[in-house]
């Protein structure tokens, strides 16, 4: 399993955002790059970038996103606001490892489709975002009357991976809930990245033992709940 620190960008600056609500910011860090690189110089070997702007539809922060691929050593992946095919392939070639995909993968199968086609699917991560396990898009605030593992297994053609989300739990640091997960990783024929509520070495232990790809750990890192060198320990044991 991979360990991968989570970067949110809005307005230039390092964000968390509670339960993903732009109104209730609960941290802000001026200098992205130093926090890129505090998080490499803690060993971790690949980082998540949001851009919240690009999600809200209220501009980007694509030029910091180029000035921290070109600052760090380790592969990235970048989601927020990507709508169109121009977009992920200007991310790919700003040096990009994967995009993530959230609405309009899910929406327009089309657009999967030709995306797939012009950038591989391997460069694709599909956001796979759950409540009360039915399909949530544009912020969580439309539900589809789908499972997540309905969705995962209409896309296993066109994607390289899925970044499952709980937002049962996302946000809130009351922990994982491993059942859902377990029953995602073990339906799914894709990989899986996992994110929400990840706030205790416990979580991390138990995300590992279920054969989960990745897991993405935000507030935690930034509260100090979970100490990056120590979480790299926990998977290596």
């Amino acid at each position: 399993m991979i360990i991968i620190p989570a970067i949110d960008l809005k307005d230039g600056k390092v964000v968390q955002l509670k339960q993903g609500n732009p109104n209730n910011k609960i941290l802000e860090l001026n200098n992205p790059i130093e926090v890129a690189k505090r998080f490499i110089d803690e060993g971790a070997e690949y980082l998540h970038i949001v851009d919240l702007n690009g999600a809200f539809g209220e501009g980007d922060n694509l030029k910091i996103i180029e000035n921290i691929v070109k600052s760090v050593d380790v592969p990235v992946e970048v989601g927020g606001g990507i709508r169109s095919i121009n977009k992920a392939k200007k991310l790919i070639d700003l040096g990009v490892d994967r995009i993530i995909i959230g609405t309009r993968g899910i929406t327009d199968r089309e657009f999967l489709k030709s995306l797939s086609y012009e950038i591989g699917k391997d460069k694709i991560v599909l956001a796979v975002e759950s409540k009360n396990n039915k399909i949530v898009i544009k912020g969580w605030r439309e539900e589809i009357n789908k499972t997540p593992i309905e969705v995962i297994k209409e896309v296993k053609d066109l994607v390289g991976y899925i970044l499952f989300t709980n937002v049962d739990v996302e946000g809130l640091m009351k922990g994982v809930n491993i059942d859902i997960v377990k029953e995602i990783v073990e339906k799914s024929p894709l990989p899986i990245i996992y994110s929400g509520g990840v706030s205790s070495l416990n979580d991390i232990k138990n995300l590992n033992s279920i054969g989960v790809y990745g897991v993405i750990i935000g507030s935690a890192l930034y509260k100090g709940l979970i100490n990056l060198k120590d979480a790299l320990e926990v998977i290596r044991v």
